[in-house]
């Protein structure tokens, strides 16, 4: 490419980040990383009745949480501010000066004139041929209704300047060389070239990628079950497992090949592989995605983020040590949860013994006058272990030589193992979770449940 690529992401700040908007975005800084080149991010926020500083606040979340750094912007007062620490986004109602500029010229030149109290375009007679990467020349005629006036608006009555104006003189003052945005906006873009030419400069390149679809074909509107960013960070999705799932709406590499990791996409992502049709959402092949990105995270960011969630939750990891409570997480890694899904999962590690309840029906299936016999024949056996043998393989061999001399199956005991240690029939290896509690705890919850046949609230009598 002759000119070092420069691209921009630029939304409106309409208080939440749709989805497509999320995929314009990474599509646009996968290009830019690529080839080496610039990602900026500008908010277009010139319409002052949509315009808050919480709708600001929602883009920028979203595109930390993707991790989409952007390369320059204005500095800000604060050292802890957007994604690099020291650069804002850029702002079009802070550019007012650049438009008027451009509009002058305009009118110096016969291009631009007032109407009704606004400013007018004096646009081409001429059909508008669409030069795009991806959908191939796209010839735009005149309407009818064109034909006889094909002018149009370039600041209202009220002295805003109109999207098409802002848009094209950023870009313009940006040296912004490839504009990758979605297909409903090619509909703008005769207007933009025309109006580059006006200013007497070549249009950037324009590749329009295709929409994102519901799973019946349906335009996705920010109601719809995952249009919005914000969604997934409240669900707890990795968000290299969302970047990754974002790239194959509308992308695919040479070989085929799904499961990629940031790195692989920056050194694969071009705009020959974008396809023409639009894409279809499908929640089961992001769930999967997250399965495979969850299970693969580096330990210590999947406990810090892991803490995060279950702090959401209302459940509190201070108490305990530190270490503590990262083995009780990892025991959870495997299983490619959401991390909103870890409170359920490993929430009983962090509960005091006297609070732990089990639900009425685990108790049904589980703790059986019985089986609670069994719980106390188990709870003695692993009173011979101590501190330091105290290890899943261990915890196993003594629950099968019991179950031996019981004259039972090693399953009538995990299932009250698992119900008065954890609360619930489902969860992390039992062994497992057995050695991260301790013989401490494991035997004050067995304890508990093999002293007495009663039960009040989901607590033994």
């Amino acid at each position: 490419m002759s000119l070092p690529v420069r691209v921009r992401f630029a939304p409106s700040p309409t208080g939440y980040l749709h989805i497509g908007g999320a995929r314009t975005a990474l599509f646009n800084w996968l290009f830019a990383r690529h080839h080496g080149g610039t990602f900026v991010l500008r908010i277009e926020d010139t319409d002052t009745a949509r315009n808050s500083q919480a709708a600001i606040d929602v883009i920028l979340q979203g595109m930390r949480w993707l991790g989409l750094d952007w390369d320059e912007g204005p500095a800000t007062p604060d050292p802890d501010g957007p994604s690099r620490g020291d650069r804002g986004p850029y702002f079009q109602s802070r550019r007012g000066e650049w438009y008027r500029r451009r509009i002058a010229e305009l009118r110096d030149r016969g291009l631009a004139y007032d109407r009704d109290g606004a400013v007018y375009f004096r646009m081409t007679r001429e059909a508008v041929t669409i030069p795009d990467m991806i959908v191939g020349d796209v010839r735009r005629e005149l309407t009818d209704r064109e034909q006889a006036d094909p002018d149009w608006v370039l600041v209202r009555s009220d002295g805003q300047p109109v999207f098409h104006l802002v848009n094209v003189v950023d870009d313009l003052e940006m040296g912004i060389t490839h504009v990758i945005r979605g297909e409903d906006h090619l509909s703008n873009t005769a207007k933009h070239i025309a109006l580059f030419r006006a200013f007497g400069v070549e249009p950037p390149r324009y590749a329009h990628i295709p929409l994102i679809l519901n799973p019946d074909g349906s335009k996705m509107s920010k109601r719809d079950k995952g249009a919005v960013v914000t969604n997934y960070i409240e669900d707890g999705y990795a968000p290299e497992a969302v970047v990754n799932y974002l790239s194959l709406l509308g992308w695919s590499p040479a070989d085929g090949k799904e499961l990629l990791s940031v790195a692989e996409l920056v050194g694969r992502f071009d705009l020959d592989r974008v396809n023409r049709s639009p894409a279809r959402f499908d929640e089961k092949k992001l769930a999967a995605l997250h399965f495979e990105h969850a299970r693969a995270m580096e330990p210590g960011r999947f406990v810090e983020v892991g803490r995060e969630y279950l702090a959401r939750a209302g459940v509190l990891t201070g108490g305990h040590d530190p270490a503590y409570g990262a083995a009780a997480l990892m025991t959870a890694r495997e299983k490619g949860l959401l991390f909103r899904e870890l409170a359920a999962f490993v929430g009983f590690y962090f509960k005091a013994d006297e609070e732990m309840e089990v639900p009425a029906e685990v108790q049904a299936k589980a703790l059986g006058a019985l089986q609670r016999q069994h719980l106390g024949v188990l709870r003695s056996a692993y009173e011979r272990l101590d501190a330091s043998g105290f290890t899943a393989a261990a915890l196993e061999a003594e629950l099968k030589r019991v179950a031996g001399e019981l004259g039972v199956k090693a399953g009538a005991l995990t299932q009250p193992a698992r119900a008065a240690c954890t609360g619930s029939l489902v969860g992390p290896s039992l062994y497992h979770l057995m050695e991260v509690l301790g013989p401490g705890r494991v035997r004050s919850r067995m304890g508990r449940w093999a002293a007495g046949d009663g039960v009040d609230g989901g607590k033994p009598t």
